[in-house]
């Protein structure tokens, strides 16, 4: 099941200017200027981030797909990412060592559990 996440529109920079400007980067800085027009919310200035934006608490953390990702350290972590057996994603920890990898791959396969990283 895939889940439909609400669209918001790109938060730029307040008070950018020209969007052909490169030497500022994408990114967004709260309005903070006691001039600025952006803080006041001025229509034509863009949007700004609100809590209206927030998705509901069922698909929040979902990836496009659906499916809700854990984060794996070892064996045990797999195992209960396995009990759950609720359609979960694996994600496997930065840290771990490519023997370690390969032990919990062939467990995910046995116990068709998807991997998000995989090697």
């Amino acid at each position: 099941m895939i889940m439909e996440k609400k669209r918001h529109p790109k938060f730029s920079v307040p008070n950018f200017g020209l969007k052909t400007r490169k030497r500022v980067k994408d990114r967004w800085r709260m309005p903070r200027g006691i001039d600025s027009k952006k803080r006041v919310k001025k229509k034509e200035l863009g949007a700004s981030p609100s809590i209206g934006y927030k998705n509901s608490p069922e698909i929040r953390h979902a990836r496009p797909d659906g499916a809700f990702e854990v984060l794996v350290h070892n064996e045990a972590e797999m195992l209960a990412a396995v009990k759950a057996k609720d359609g979960r994603a694996v994600r496997f920890a930065h840290a771990l060592s490519s023997r370690k990898r390969a032990l919990l791959q062939n467990t995910a396969d046995k116990n068709g559990i998807r991997i998000v990283n995989r090697i």
